[in-house]
């Protein structure tokens, strides 16, 4: 098979790599505490130039998933984290994050299928 070189690749691959790029960038500012605001969708396409609704369409096009699963997957990694430091309390992981506790918990049992509490009680089994 042959390597297709790098100035190759498709438009839509390389708005998807830009967006992951900077979400990532993004988050690593947010947990560190460079910045305290999450970036909306619109504030990522401005970064790259592109038209919010646009870059919806290519990323779902591309990837098969809505912009919003990449946030949604880097703040469950960052939530399961937070949530091994048995000395961070739920409300402070929520507030790190920027929910609000109930939100919190609702978003974190809609993607992981369990609370926050019970997720950090199968920790302590699993140690």
């Amino acid at each position: 098979m042959v390597k297709i070189p790098d100035a190759y690749i498709s438009r839509k691959a390389e708005i998807v790599v830009q967006f992951k790029h900077v979400l990532e960038s993004h988050m690593d500012d947010f947990m560190a505490g460079r910045v305290n605001k999450m970036y909306e969708l619109k504030e990522i396409a401005d970064i790259i130039c592109l038209h919010p609704v646009h870059l919806s369409k290519v990323i779902k096009l591309e990837t098969g998933h809505h912009a919003c699963y990449f946030y949604e997957q880097r703040i469950l990694l960052e939530a399961t984290k937070l949530l091994a430091d048995r000395t961070l309390s739920i409300g402070t992981i929520a507030h790190t994050l920027d929910y609000d506790v109930s939100n919190f918990t609702k978003f974190f049992k809609k993607f992981m299928g369990t609370t926050p509490s019970s997720y950090r009680k199968t920790l302590e089994i699993t140690i």
